[in-house]
Parts: C-alpha cells; structure tokens; sequence
C-alpha cells in the first residue's frame, strides 16, 4: 500500500495541473471504488474551482471553493495521471510497467484552467481506494482522522511527544509505530527503516524507550530524528517506487535502492562493522525486516 512519501509525491505532482483549475465535470465510470461515492458526488464538485491540494497521513485532500473537500486514498494500486495538451498520453518514463487498460480508469476529473484544458484520472485494478467528500470546516472530526497522531513530517513529532504516547507500554516498538494513533501515515516500510537508522530493535517494549519520569530516554530522541529523517529522504526521493505505485507525472522515484534493511532479507547489514545478516520476522500478521545482531 502506498505509505506517506508516496502519497505526498502524488500531492505534489498533481498541484501544478489541479490548483486554480476548475472542475467541469467528474465523470464517475462505476457507482463506487472500495466503497460507494458520496451521493451527488459529481454534481457537487462540476462548476467548482480547485483552492487546494495537500495531504494528511495518506489521505489526498482536494479543497474547492465551497468549502468541501475531496478526500481521496490510493488503496493498493491506485494511481491518477493528467492527460492535457494534444498529447493523450502521460509524460514520463516508467522503471515498472504500468497499467494502461482503460477499463481500470474509475474516476475522470475533466479540467478548464488558464493551461487549457486537463484531465485527471484515477485508475485502480484492485478497486482498494476511494474517495469521499467533507466540509472544510468538519473535516479533522471526519472518522478517518479524528483519532490520527501527529505528523511525521511535522515539528510537533519529537521525543517528548512519543514519550507520552509509548509510556507504560509492553507493546513492541514496531507495532506502536504503526499505530496510526501515534504517529499518522507512518507504514511498514519506513517503521523498518527508522527502526534500523536508529539501531532499536523492533520487538522492544515501546515503554523501554520512557524513563521512570516519564521522559524521553536518549535511545527514543534517536528513534523521533530517524523516522523524520527517512520521510524527508523518501518524499525527496519521489516515494519508494513499490510495483504499484505511479507518480502523478509517469515518473518514478528510487528511493528503494536506499533501502537499508527493506526488501534486503538475507543480505549483509549496511552497519559499519556489524556483520550481521538482514533477516524477516512476522509480528501481527506484518513482515518485518530487520538486523537481529546490531539492534540495542
């Protein structure tokens, strides 16, 4: 599934072609996704101009001029890509095919802007995503983030914010940080990652990183930079790459050739002087990938 840098990579490519356009038309070729469209979805958005994009955890948020709000999540495989111009085809070179099967193109924001005009498809095989819609104003009680954490990219994400969350805690490490609650839109990939920068073993007690005041100890000061500074690496990166995910221009981005301990089952740990091997292990149903020697 498309974790955070992702999301924020489509984001950002998508804002050039949709902010200050306006929607003529939403053309829905299916009455639902993962679940139904809102009702009076298409006509509310037609007539609308595009404020805004940006991105909580990893939802897409779409702001019109009305005050709604278009939130839309990639699911498994969901991507969009722009057609505008003469061309009929999105520009970019592609590292993994993609899917071109028009059947798979649910959802058609058909465009007008001082460009020309555009038009913004959501294509999804597995039919994971959706899209739903929300009043500015109501939006953070929406059920899908009223119970979120904070952000990882945010400054309020440090050591002393964690050390509320994790005290008293025998949950392992690896299963707090997924928890959406703590930490919004952090995935599996870059849990594994951050675990491994700052060199925490996953199956360690979350409360193990509190002091007896309730304070951050040193080892959680180092888990908060690396888990900002692997988001940071992967959004400037253009997101991870995974088979399924396309960047809104047909680009891709090549964060998985720093993967660190990711995808690396059975390789040499990259620690200087470990000489370890990068092993899997299954919590909750998850992989997680990890050095099982050099973890404090």
């Amino acid at each position: 599934m498309p974790e955070l840098p992702e999301v924020e990579t489509v984001k950002r490519g998508l804002a050039p072609t949709m902010e200050g356009a306006v929607i003529v038309n939403a053309e829905l070729r299916r009455p639902d996704l993962r679940f139904p469209f809102p009702v009076n979805f298409s006509a509310t958005l037609a007539g609308q101009r595009i404020v805004s994009l940006s991105r909580r955890a990893k939802y897409l948020m779409i702001d019109l001029e009305a005050g709604d709000v278009i939130i839309a999540h990639l699911g498994m495989s969901g991507s969009f890509r722009i057609e505008q111009g003469a061309l009929p085809a999105t520009p970019g070179g592609f590292h993994h095919p993609r899917g071109k099967d028009e059947k798979h193109d649910h959802v058609i924001f058909h465009l007008e802007s001082a460009a020309g005009p555009a038009r913004v498809i959501y294509n999804d095989p597995r039919r994971f995503g959706f899209m739903d819609l929300a009043r500015r104003e109501t939006v953070s009680a929406h059920a899908f983030f009223r119970a979120l954490g904070e952000e990882p990219t945010g400054n309020a994400l440090d050591a002393a914010y964690l050390a509320g969350r994790f005290a008293g805690k025998a949950q392992p490490l690896k299963a707090a940080l997924l928890d959406q609650k703590n930490i919004a839109g952090l995935g599996n990939i870059y849990v594994c990652e951050a675990l491994w920068r700052s060199g925490l073993s996953p199956l360690k007690p979350a409360g193990a990183l509190v002091d007896s005041q309730g304070g951050p100890r040193p080892e959680l000061q180092d888990l908060t930079v690396a888990i900002r500074e692997v988001i940071a690496d992967a959004i400037a990166a253009g997101g991870s790459s995974l088979k399924d995910h396309i960047q809104a221009d047909g680009s891709l981005g090549y964060f998985q050739h720093s993967f660190s301990v990711y995808d690396r089952e059975g390789e040499a740990c990259r620690t200087p002087g470990c000489g370890g091997t990068v092993a899997r292990i299954v919590q909750a149903g998850r992989s997680t990938v990890h050095c099982p020697r050099c973890p404090k």
